[in-house]
Formats: C-alpha cells, sequence, structure tokens
C-alpha cells in the first residue's frame, strides 16, 4: 500500500453481487452528475431576470449562487462519509431527492430569500449527488478502466458546463429564467429513475460524522463569504467586515485543531503529506478563479459592456464552455498512456492563464475574434483539468474510502469555487465603485450601487435611467473586468509553478 492507502483503508466494500454492469452505471452517472455543472454554470445568466422580476440588491442576488456553492461545499465532506457508511445509492437518492424538491420551490418562489434557501438546499443535495457517484463509479472500475470511466465523467461535467449558459439563456429568452430550473428538475427526476438500476454498495468499518468538525467548517466558509460580500459594500475596513473575517479565521483554526486531535476527522489532514493529492487540491484555486469566476463575471460583461441579450450571451459563452465539452477525454487519454500528471497539470493552467491574459483586451466594440481566442484557450485548460483532476484525487486511495476522498477533493474545490464567485464580484464592483467615484456623475446615480448593478449584470434599468452615462458605466465596468483578468494571469503562473515544482519527484504517476 502507499501511504494514503494506509491512512484511509478502515474495512471493505460490502457490495452485492452480481453487480451493476459497468457501462449502465455510466449512463446513470452521466444523468446524475450532470445536474451539478448545469446547475453551477447556467444559473449566473439568470441573475438579471431574478433581479427584475423580484427585486433585491447585489447580495440576495449573489446569494442565489453563493448559497448553493457554500451548502454544497460545506456538506460534501458529510455526505462522503455518509455515503461510504451508509450506502452510496441511498445517500445519492436522498440528495436527488432534496435537490428536486429545492428545483420545484425555486420555479414557484415569489422572492429572492426563498430561492437563496432553495438553492442552499440544491447545493447540500448537490454534494450528495456528487460524492456518492463518484464513489459508485470509483468502485465499479479498476486500473486503466477507472481513469477512462473518469475520463468520461469529465466529459459530462464538461458538457454541463458548456451547455449550462446557452440552455439557460435560450429557454429564459423564450420563456423565463423559472422555466430553466423547471428543465433541471425533469433532469434529477431522470437520475433518481436510473438510480433503480444501481446495486448498493458501503463500507461497514468507515468513519463515522464528525458533527463538530462539520459545524466549524460551515461557520468558517459562511462568515468568509458572508464578509467578502459585505466588503465592497460596508467597507473592507468596515468594523463588521474585519469581524467577520477574524470569525472565519478563528473557526477554521479551531477545526483543524479538531481534525488533528479527533479520532474520527472527517478531513484527514495526513493525506496532504501525499503530494499528488495536495497539488491537485491546489490547482482548484486557480481552476475556480480562473474559470467559475471568468463565468461568473462573462454574462454580466457581455450584457452592460458588450449590450447583449441573454440568448446573445449565452451563445459567446459557448466559445469557452464548447472546449471544456471536448477536451477531458483528451487529457484523460494522455494520463492512462503515462504522460506526467505535472505536465498534463501545469499545461492546463497555463492555457488558463493564457486567455486570461487575452481577455485583457476584450471591449466592447471588440471584433468576435479578439473575445473568441481567449475564452477557447481558457476553455480548452479547463477541459485538460477536468478530464484528469477527479481521477487523480481519487485514485489515490482504496476503493473502501472512494466517498471520503471524493468528499474532501469536492470540498475543497466547492470551497474554492463559492470564494472565488464572491471574490471576483467583489472586486468588480469595488474597482468600479473606485472608477465611478472619481467620474462626474449626475444626481441620483449613486457609484456604490451603480456598482453593484454593473457586478451583478443587473443593467437594463441603469442605462435605461442613465442614458448619458452608458458609456461611462460600461467603460468602468470594462476597466474592472480586465483588472480581475490580471489577477487570474498572476494567480495562473504562480500555480504552474507550484504544481512543477510539487510534483518534480512524482514520475509518471497518475
Amino acid at each position: 500500500m502507499t501511504s494514503t492507502e494506509s491512512v484511509l483503508h478502515t474495512g471493505t466494500d460490502d457490495t452485492r453481487a452480481p453487480r451493476t454492469p459497468s457501462w449502465l452505471v455510466l449512463a446513470v452517472a452521466a444523468v446524475a452528475v450532470v445536474i451539478v455543472p448545469l446547475g453551477v454554470s447556467g444559473t449566473p445568466l439568470l441573475l438579471p431576470g431574478i433581479g427584475t422580476d423580484l427585486g433585491g440588491g447585489l447580495a440576495p442576488l449573489q446569494w442565489v449562487v453563493n448559497a448553493y456553492n457554500v451548502a454544497a461545499a460545506s456538506t460534501m465532506l458529510a455526505t462522503g462519509v455518509l455515503a461510504d457508511r451508509y450506502g452510496r445509492r441511498r445517500i445519492f437518492r436522498i440528495g436527488a431527492g432534496l435537490y428536486l424538491v429545492s428545483l420545484l420551490v425555486t420555479v414557484l418562489a415569489q422572492d429572492t430569500v426563498v430561492i437563496d434557501v432553495s438553492r442552499a438546499a440544491a447545493g447540500i443535495g448537490a454534494g450528495a449527488i456528487v460524492t456518492s457517484m463518484t464513489a459508485i463509479v470509483a468502485n465499479a472500475f479498476d486500473g486503466p478502466a477507472r481513469a477512462k470511466a473518469f475520463g468520461l465523467v469529465g466529459v459530462v461535467i464538461g458538457a454541463g458546463l458548456a451547455l449550462g449558459p446557452t440552455i439557460s439563456g435560450v429557454i429564459a429568452q423564450l420563456l423565463n429564467w423559472r422555466a430553466v430550473f423547471g428543465f433541471h428538475a425533469v433532469i434529477v427526476a431522470l437520475g433518481l429513475l436510473g438510480s433503480l438500476a444501481l446495486q448498493e454498495s458501503r463500507n461497514r468499518g468507515g468513519s463515522r460524522f464528525d458533527f463538530a468538525g462539520a459545524g466549524l467548517f460551515t461557520v468558517a466558509l459562511l462568515l468568509l463569504t458572508i464578509g467578502t460580500i459585505e466588503g465592497p459594500q460596508s467597507g473592507w475596513a468596515a468594523g463588521t467586515t474585519i469581524a467577520l473575517f477574524v470569525g472565519a479565521v478563528l473557526a477554521f483554526a479551531l477545526f483543524v485543531v479538531h481534525e488533528r486531535r479527533t479520532s474520527n476527522p472527517m478531513f484527514e489532514m495526513s493525506l496532504f503529506a501525499d503530494r499528488q493529492f495536495l497539488t491537485v487540491n491546489l490547482v482548484n484555486i486557480e481552476f475556480a478563479f480562473g474559470f467559475i469566476g471568468l463565468l461568473l463575471l462573462l454574462p454580466a460583461f457581455l450584457l452592460s459592456v458588450g449590450g447583449l441579450g441573454n440568448g446573445e450571451a449565452g451563445l459567446r459563452i459557448l466559445l469557452l464552455t464548447v472546449p471544456i465539452f471536448l477536451v477531458p477525454m483528451v487529457s484523460g487519454r494522455l494520463s492512462a498512456a503515462g504522460v506526467p500528471l505535472r505536465l498534463i497539470l501545469a499545461g492546463g493552467l497555463a492555457l488558463i492563464g493564457a486567455g486570461a491574459f487575452g481577455l485583457t483586451f476584450a471591449e466592447g466594440d471588440s471584433a468576435l475574434w479578439v473575445l473568441a481566442v481567449p475564452l477557447i484557450v481558457t476553455g480548452a485548460g479547463v477541459g485538460v483539468l477536468n478530464g484528469v483532476m477527479d481521477g487523480a484525487a481519487v485514485g489515490s486511495v482504496p476503493n473502501t474510502s472512494a466517498g471520503m476522498a471524493a468528499g474532501m477533493f469536492n470540498t475543497i474545490r466547492l470551497a474554492a469555487e463559492s470564494l472565488a464567485s464572491v471574490v471576483v464580484v467583489a472586486l468588480v464592483a469595488s474597482f468600479v465603485h473606485t472608477r465611478l467615484a472619481d467620474a462626474s456623475l449626475p444626481a441620483g446615480l449613486d457609484a456604490a450601487r451603480a456598482a453593484d448593478e454593473l457586478a451583478a449584470g443587473d443593467v437594463e434599468q441603469l442605462f435605461a435611467q442613465y442614458p448619458a452615462q452608458a458609456h461611462t458605466l460600461a467603460s468602468a465596468h470594462a476597466s474592472a473586468f480586465h483588472q480581475v483578468m490580471w489577477v487570474s494571469v498572476v494567480l495562473a503562473a504562480v500555480s504552474v509553478v507550484a504544481v512543477l515544482v510539487l510534483l518534480r519527484r512524482q514520475g509518471g504517476k497518475r
């Protein structure tokens, strides 16, 4: 056994025979997991419509996206442990059922806060879907077949990310934003039906649920998220903002201390002694900032700076997301063929950085290729990472603890995505506010309010009310977008160096 296996090998898999045919497992997994990326990539484009219909400022609209990510990240570890202990199919069904109910509530909601709460419930369901189904796939395949299976899962995730904005844009433009969530409900219902064909599997010797660890992690993530959202509105030096950040740091510190001392940790800190597991999780930071952050900012940029509608914006976003659908299988095959993981990860990160650099030249009146080339390059980089990251993380542990490993990896990924989503919007709002504060604005046009609406993409009424300032507002938004892209460039460069250094002795380990 490797050092990682010796840490997590806690029992034997209790899987009933005969086993479900592998092709059927993959088919059900494909239907099930596609809803998670659809929820991530398709929701940001709906925020302007939700804001127009139900009202609410920047913070409530941000929570439509952030509640989903925070809830999923906060419960990934728990659902992974519960899946291993009480049955992966059972936890999948509970998660998918919760997701389905939350979608029905969202369709009927008459208040943005109700949507925020229901999206949090959907996030919990998403966490259960991802960890349980990842463990089911890992348990059904071994060796090179597992790498190919996760490559296919990467393609499905890429398809969800690729089609999410376009599906949301087209359905919202033809019908409304509620119909998008109705479409998601149909997919979840199909996944629940497909689970009838799966065999149950569990690890009877798995860990017990760590309530204290789950509570501390959730509190820390919530405080950090709320603090980042409050920063642009209350001020980064305001007492409330500082108190939220201090509370988050303390909660994270207590979480680490608790996990190191408890005999039954949810988050196995010793896993990070494995350089492959550590590196793949560090890659999540730039993955989240360079892709998820961009995915959240791009619709608002296209609506305000580009002057596009929802449908047109959704089609433009295909330039970013289609490569994510096409590339994962290629990187999965490279990994199976023996190409070192360090080169695949570094290459994907370098492409994301190059794409971010190209986007610093995009303006509202730029030719289509000025936007298309960097979006395609970024999408290719994301696709490269999607094809190997899940397999590299889960492949470090035995089948018996696949749920725990999937929970740890996806918790870090979703936590990074949640924070990146909040940070990039907060940065855009702050940069726009700074730019507008120095501009000559008419009475009644508040710089802070305008910055919030531009960052959220809720610009139709703003531009209609102040047509003479439309150019100034769009220019400030474009400048802020470019500044965030420069941050992504720097972060990508640092990430490439970190990957090459951390995995320099790993050889061909995958």
